[in-house]
């Protein structure tokens, strides 16, 4: 059976890496609008979605090739070394990248953790990426296919399960197991299991360093930490999900996406009240409702790609083709263009001085920082462009 190619998919990622970089680099973080800034804590905003929506990407990859190029029937060692490398590469990357903070700090970029000393992060997007990823691959080996005519297919009942055991289990974990000094049910930023356990296995020091209870306070949580790229892999699985729907008729599979898609939002709603909607610890409400957000936001980019206004959509697709590589990129720019540079008692960073242009011909503050944020998306994409064009692309 051959690797599909979903243009849907190329669209979908490039509207998460777009939207990550605009979140990611503001011309001042004093001028962001709301939407564009990840909650404090419970609630919602549009920057939340731009995460698991990326996941659910890498779910509707995953769904395309697994039986095809990704089946460990055909040659076992070699399905598990693809595993192994794509896994390792993303985490190795991502704790790279990470450590562009570290240089950006040693070069003068403002602090905002609890000591003035950058600090070399170790979890991450890309390192949760690749556990989500690897979390769904071991649920699809268990549950989730099955071979008929000596094909690997996709078995959606049983993806349907895992998903209900891993956000129940999820649930039943982040209530009942009691946290050492705080007790058990709390949800709150230091007395959450989550984040009890990644203070245990990477400690504060090496967390992320805005997450504390005040600003530059002690580090207590990190947003991707370990026990919640758990529930993560969900919205990875509901994309395998997608692709299984996908594959059947127009008509089915729109009515089918659709209903899937507002029925889970509606069970976030209804969930949110007993287990909040939290992205900083990836609640199962959080993946119920951006999982059924992404099948929507896929019908509506369906629905485009088959109208006039499909051309317009040609870059975000080139930026989702080469999604690793354009979120390095933005994840590089946000590093440095925080560094200060020039002479004088008080030098500007990048970011400073772009905005201080901007605000020139913007008179909305917050539409000049977002327009900042527009050049940095028009930078990584003018890195991009050429390098689609010749075909090359970042694949881990």
């Amino acid at each position: 059976m051959p690797t599909e190619r979903m243009r849907e998919l190329d669209v979908l990622r490039g509207i998460a890496v777009a939207v990550m970089i605009l979140v990611t680099c503001p011309g001042s973080w004093a001028y962001t609008y709301p939407q564009m800034q990840h909650v404090d804590w419970n609630g919602f905003s549009f920057a939340d979605f731009v995460f698991p929506d990326f996941l659910f990407g890498v779910g509707m990859a995953l769904g395309l090739t697994f039986g095809a190029s990704l089946d460990p029937a055909k040659n076992r060692r070699k399905f598990w070394g693809k595993i192994a490398r794509r896994v390792a590469g993303l985490v190795l990357l991502g704790v790279a990248l990470n450590f562009l903070y570290v240089i950006s700090g040693w070069l003068g970029a403002a602090p905002v953790g609890p000591t003035d000393e950058p600090t070399w992060r170790l979890p991450g997007v890309l390192q949760r990426i690749a556990g989500a990823y690897l979390i769904a691959v071991l649920v699809l080996l268990a549950v989730g296919s099955q071979r008929k005519e000596g094909e690997l297919r996709l078995r959606t009942l049983g993806i349907i399960a895992a998903i209900a055991v891993i956000l129940v289990g999820y649930w039943a974990l982040m209530t009942f197991v009691p946290v050492p000094g705080h007790g058990a049910g709390l949800l709150d930023k230091t007395g959450n299991l989550a984040a009890w356990i990644d203070r245990q296995v990477f400690t504060p020091e090496h967390m992320w360093a805005l997450g504390a209870e005040t600003w530059r306070g002690a580090v207590v949580y990190d947003p991707e930490g370990l026990l919640a790229t758990l529930p993560a892999a969900t919205n990875v699985l509901f994309g395998v999900l997608a692709v299984s729907l996908w594959r059947r008729s127009e008509s089915w599979r729109i009515a089918a996406l659709a209903a899937f898609g507002a029925a889970l939002i509606m069970a976030a709603l209804l969930i949110d009240p007993v287990f909040p909607i939290n992205k900083k610890i990836w609640t199962s409400s959080f993946a119920l409702l951006t999982s059924g957000m992404s099948m929507l936001l896929l019908l509506v980019v369906a629905g485009l790609l088959r109208t006039k206004l499909a051309p317009l959509l040609a870059p975000l697709s080139i930026l989702g083709a080469n999604a690793i590589l354009a979120f390095s990129l933005s994840i590089a720019t946000a590093a440095f263009i925080a560094v200060p540079f020039g002479s004088g008692d008080t030098p500007q960073t990048i970011a400073d001085r772009g905005f201080e242009f901007l605000s020139q011909f913007i008179a909305d503050p917050y539409l000049a920082s977002l327009a900042f944020a527009f050049s940095a998306l028009a930078f990584v994409f003018a890195c991009i462009l050429p390098l689609h064009r010749k075909g090359i692309h970042l694949r881990l």
